[in-house]
């Protein structure tokens, strides 16, 4: 082992710190689920902990942890369902009159904040990539991971996962041919938000408050894709998403109030729907895929225990919007330490 790796191992909580945030990215495209990769990444520092002293030195530290982390998500997978969304339950697309039928038993596919991962993965935790992936088995989904993500040669690929080279490229072609089937690599992502993009986002926003359907479909893809787990159905074309949220959102005009966030390193949204007693609650996580000024994926997510994994405040008060839609009343200091925690401000 070099002097320079003993340090790094001597220094655990350096290591933690360092190589925490980009295992999370690593854990959660495995697993599908922010939560289950939180326990996934401190099971894996637990066991680097532990073995440090077996540690050979013939790789990185970088590379001995994924290959940990790697292995602990394997075992944690065995047995398990896939987490999908709504699209990937095999059935056909909902019209909006169609009953609304959730199903908590389920364990769907999460999305998962950007500020728990490194910038430089964004791209590879995209919402449509990893539902993709999650329709892989589980050493397919890793042997594409450290491959194709991470970039490993095939051979360090098999001596991670106790293989030959041959399996892993075996394995890596039969995964390649489940995602060209939906034309997905992690490469498929989009630039930085545009000018035209935001002023988008901002009218999108706007339409919510007002709850301006026509304003809502007009921003959406002609064959834009919505869905909303738990809830089982899908919904294709603007205007069918459009008679969606007219007839079964509960709320009206002036009643949600939609916070950005940036999940999956894609633009997204908590909204807050307005109680009877005047202030805001969690609804729902809308995550957003653009093409060009439109929006042609929704991912609104109801399990509105994420709210708090995206660091965002458990209510918001009664005057946070005033009723001609101007700037936001002052939040409560516990709150606005949140959002800025969110937005790393």
């Amino acid at each position: 082992m070099t002097q320079t790796m003993t340090s790094e191992l001597d220094d655990f909580d350096t290591l933690t710190q360092r190589y925490s945030r980009e295992l999370h990215a690593h854990c959660y495209r495995m697993s599908g689920s922010t939560h289950e990769a939180e326990d996934l990444v401190q099971e894996t520092l637990m066991r680097a902990w532990k073995s440090q002293g077996t540690f050979s030195g013939r790789s990185s530290v970088r590379t001995w942890l994924y290959r940990i982390a790697t292995n602990v998500c394997l075992t944690n997978l065995e047995g398990r369902p896939k987490r999908p969304l709504p699209t990937g339950l095999g059935t056909a697309d909902s019209l909006a009159s169609d009953e609304l039928v959730s199903d908590e038993e389920v364990p769907w596919l999460q999305p998962v904040p950007d500020t728990a991962v490194v910038v430089g993965e964004r791209d590879s935790i995209r919402l449509a990539f990893v539902a993709a992936l999650q329709h892989l088995p589980a050493r397919q989904r890793a042997v594409l991971i450290l491959r194709d993500v991470l970039r490993w040669s095939a051979a360090e690929v098999a001596d991670a996962l106790e293989t030959t080279v041959a399996a892993v490229n075996s394995a890596l072609q039969r995964a390649h041919a489940q995602m060209k089937e939906r034309a997905l690599t992690e490469d498929t992502v989009g630039d930085e938000l545009t000018a035209d993009q935001r002023r988008m986002l901002d009218a999108y926003v706007e339409a919510f408050w007002k709850k301006d359907v026509d304003a809502i479909v007009g921003l959406l893809k002609a064959d834009a894709v919505w869905e909303m787990p738990p809830f089982v159905g899908w919904y294709v074309g603007a205007q069918t998403i459009g008679e969606l949220i007219a007839t079964a959102c509960p709320g009206g005009v002036h009643d949600m109030v939609m916070l950005p966030i940036s999940a999956n390193g894609q633009p997204a949204f908590a909204l807050y729907m307005r109680t009877p007693d005047g202030d805001f609650t969690p609804f729902h996580l809308q995550v957003l895929d653009l093409d060009g000024d439109r929006v042609r994926h929704v991912g609104a997510f109801f399990e509105t225990e994420l709210f708090a994994t995206f660091g965002l405040p458990e209510r918001l008060p009664a005057d946070w919007r005033g009723d001609d839609g101007g700037p936001r009343a002052a939040l409560a200091p516990e709150g606005a330490e949140r959002i800025a925690a969110v937005h790393g401000s």
